[in-house]
């Protein structure tokens, strides 16, 4: 028997249960990886409470749990190419995450191996947040010199973002709740708090302007990026639907992000330009306590259960 988080019906953490299923194996072009850590991200929670959202992605109850993972291959089926047991990956399985053993079909698309030296809690952080933030950054062509808007800095996405902007020898103005602030200081953006007014808060901090713009929640920051003149083509957002405003474009997400953007991602990471703070670690029994902690959004880096 094996753990699996699964839900029979939509709602908040409550729904979240651990239950023992029997244990899966890897079946003909398949590998089983002994799952480590659990990377939680906002979207995990809106699967689970929003049944129309949910529909979209081909979701339905009962229903499993996560995508971001990183464990260790424990069984390679027959005719699976690219892994062998006892490789240390990480990778997505929609809906899948959150369990003892994860199954996934090669050639695999979403799962990739874990370069020595980073941990399995930093590796689960990679396929959707650091992945997102790298394509996000790749959109918008930031160079050297300039000054990029980032809305919702402080979150997972957001310290890959900041982090990366600066290895591009980019100025960061970064939104966020005062209480972060010292948090993204340390990062190396400069805060400024999100609300009305926003742009002529950013005005005053950028002197020489702002040259471009993520927005990782919403579109508050593409509006006011808009306001202060940046091209569209120099803004992108992530969570803003299928009509951002202005006509700006749409990052969806790590399914943008290139081999090459993930490939600079650990490099960085190895070589100690890129810190991934770890915001909260829960064991999986605790896995209500872990979603509530996040889907609350005051959370600083990431949220993993480990197993």
């Amino acid at each position: 028997m094996s753990r699996v988080v699964m839900y029979e019906t939509y709602g908040g953490p409550e729904v979240l249960e651990l239950r023992e299923v029997p244990e899966p194996h890897a079946g003909p072009g398949e590998v089983r990886i002994r799952v480590r850590a659990v990377s939680l991200n906002p979207m995990d929670s809106v699967f689970s409470s929003q049944p129309e959202f949910a529909a979209r992605f081909g979701l339905t109850v009962p229903s499993g749990f996560g995508y971001d993972f990183a464990g260790v291959v424990d069984e390679v089926g027959a005719d699976a190419t690219g892994f062998v047991v006892g490789d240390r990956v990480f990778g997505g399985a929609m809906a899948r995450a959150a369990a003892d053993f994860v199954v996934v079909a090669t050639p695999a698309e979403t799962l990739w191996q874990t370069p020595e030296g980073i941990g399995d809690e930093v590796a689960s952080s990679l396929p959707v947040a650091g992945r997102t933030a790298a394509a996000a950054v790749t959109a918008i062509g930031l160079r050297s010199g300039e000054t990029v808007l980032i809305g919702g800095a402080a979150g997972g996405v957001g310290v890959f973002a900041v982090q990366l902007a600066r290895l591009a020898g980019a100025e960061v103005i970064g939104t966020a709740s005062e209480g972060t602030f010292e948090f993204l200081r340390e990062l190396g953006a400069e805060p400024v708090t999100y609300g009305p007014g926003l742009e002529d808060r950013v005005r005053a901090l950028a002197a020489g302007g702002v040259s471009a713009a993520i927005d990782l929640f919403g579109t508050e920051t593409a509006s006011a990026a808009l306001e202060l003149g940046v091209p569209t083509a120099r803004i992108t957002t992530i969570a803003a639907g299928p009509n951002p405003p202005g006509g700006v474009r749409a990052t969806r997400g790590g399914a943008d992000a290139s081999p090459a953007d993930l490939e600079r991602l650990t490099a960085a990471i190895l070589a100690g330009d890129i810190a991934v703070p770890i915001a909260a670690t829960f064991p999986i029994e605790q896995i209500r306590e872990a979603v509530e902690l996040q889907a609350g959004r005051h959370v600083h880096g990431k949220v993993v259960i480990t197993l």
